[in-house]
């Protein structure tokens, strides 16, 4: 399992400065844009990233897709959002209020 970042509850996650988010118009699916490198997101990466503004808290995020995605355990939202925000955190292309 990938490790938490620290204080959860108040990270508010913002993209970097270094990382865009765009929709790629030939495979029709976001990507998270970079120096000299993209990522293909899946739709589900691509919900929680367009979140990342820097005003929502982690459990502002889960409590948002939970509410759009009201079929799925809010458990199982918590724990892929927090390895996703974790993982792009850990490539840099992720901030936080005290990194800034």
């Amino acid at each position: 399992m990938v490790d938490r970042p620290h204080r959860l509850d108040s990270w508010q996650p913002r993209l970097a400065s270094k990382a865009r988010l765009r929709w790629d118009k030939v495979e029709k699916q976001y990507m998270l844009v970079f120096p000299e490198a993209a990522l293909m997101l899946n739709p589900t990466a691509a919900e929680v990233l367009k979140l990342c503004d820097g005003d929502r808290s982690v459990p502002d995020i889960i409590d948002t897709l939970y509410e759009k995605f009201a079929e799925t355990k809010r458990e199982q939202i918590e724990e892929h959002v927090v390895e996703l925000l974790t993982r792009i955190h850990d490539r840099g292309l992720l901030e936080t209020e005290s990194e800034s």
